[in-house]
């Protein structure tokens, strides 16, 4: 078995089980912001595919085409040029932990719309990552207010391990929704599975429904 079969592999026994790296975990009895399944950490655990991709700055790109009327490629100066959107949301991975109040600051989903000019046509968003991942998801679900392209975490420089420089932020879906390392936003008619979409996980990963598995 080839390595990234191995980490593909290992991912999937981490879900079935509901783990996830190093947690510390709290729990406050009848708390209705967790959803069902979910145990609450106050850390932050790591999870990928074993690769994480090392992307400096100055040659970080974004690309956003497909069905819009006005295709870009942004560099980080340009992705900074965007106006900046602060939000504070909580955090569902797959694997059962939930971490509450993340601060992100970056370009909302809102404004990325605004700039493409999505074509009647486009339905569904394909995001597609540095290390090759995708994932999916209806464009709906991404023009909601709290949906963003973020650079930073509670302050700080979202780090390569949690998926610096940039990642998505879909904080209503389970996280691996929400592409680390994003380098390809597809506006599309048509819906296409991602990375774990494909291996059996849920098309639509709504955490308060227990959506985890097709």
């Amino acid at each position: 078995m080839d390595q990234d079969n191995r980490l593909t592999k290992t991912k999937e026994q981490w879900a079935k089980a509901r783990r996830g790296g190093e947690e510390r975990e709290v729990f406050y009895e009848g708390d209705d912001r967790l959803p069902p399944g979910q145990h609450l950490v106050e850390t932050f655990p790591v999870l990928d595919l074993g690769f994480k991709p090392d992307i400096p700055l100055s040659e970080w790109k974004l690309t956003i085409g497909g069905f819009v009327t006005n295709p870009v490629t942004w560099s980080w100066e340009d992705f900074l040029a965007q106006p900046q959107f602060k939000d504070r949301s909580d955090f569902h991975c797959v694997t059962s932990w939930s971490r509450y109040d993340n601060d992100w600051e970056g370009v909302s989903f809102k404004q990325i719309m605004s700039v493409v000019k999505p074509l009647s046509l486009a339905k569904f968003v394909l995001f597609k990552s540095y290390d090759d991942y995708t994932t999916n998801l209806p464009l709906d679900a991404c023009d909601d207010d709290d949906v963003l392209l973020t650079y930073t975490w509670n302050g700080k420089p979202l780090t390569k391990e949690h998926g610096g420089p940039v990642r998505v932020i879909v904080p209503k879906r389970y996280a691996w929704k929400g592409a680390k390392w994003v380098k390809e936003i597809t506006f599309s008619d048509k819906d296409e599975k991602g990375f774990w979409e494909v291996r059996g996980y849920s098309n639509t990963a709504l955490p308060w429904k227990n959506d985890r598995y097709g």
